[in-house]
């Protein structure tokens, strides 16, 4: 694939990763949960070294990550999206506040295709919305 980033698979990769930790019994920590389930799949190392600090970062910053996310959530509850929602929300919102070589519009357009690839018919307008939100909000103190 000409022009293909390896960021956007490791997106797909983490996002699969953080999917499966919001669903489970709650019983690891992410970053625990995350290193157990990277030795048991075969991802290449292309996509392996930005997906687990993709969620390295999300761990550190998880609380922070949820309060932008919901402060931005218009008549909703973080806890009553879908898990994919939430998960694609999560590792956007934390690509915008945590990793500043990750252009805005770029972070916000991985998620897009995320939600048009995993979520639901309105994920993708859902996900744009929120992240659009937190995206102008980014430099308000908490």
């Amino acid at each position: 694939m000409s022009g293909f980033n390896p960021r956007s698979r490791a997106r797909s990769w983490a996002l699969q990763m953080l999917y499966a930790w919001d669903v489970s019994d709650g019983e690891l920590a992410l970053p625990s949960f995350a290193e157990r389930n990277f030795a048991l799949r075969s991802i290449s190392h292309r996509y392996r070294p930005y997906a687990e600090s993709l969620l390295a970062s999300l761990a550190e910053h998880l609380p922070e990550v949820d309060s932008r996310i919901q402060g931005n959530l218009a008549n909703w509850r973080l806890e009553r999206l879908t898990a994919i929602d939430r998960s694609i929300l999560r590792l956007a919102t934390t690509e915008l506040l945590t990793i500043p070589d990750v252009p805005t519009r770029v972070a916000i357009h991985e998620a897009i295709r995320l939600a048009e690839r995993y979520g639901t018919e309105e994920s993708p307008r859902f996900v744009n919305g929120v992240l659009d939100a937190v995206a102008r909000g980014r430099n308000q103190k908490l």
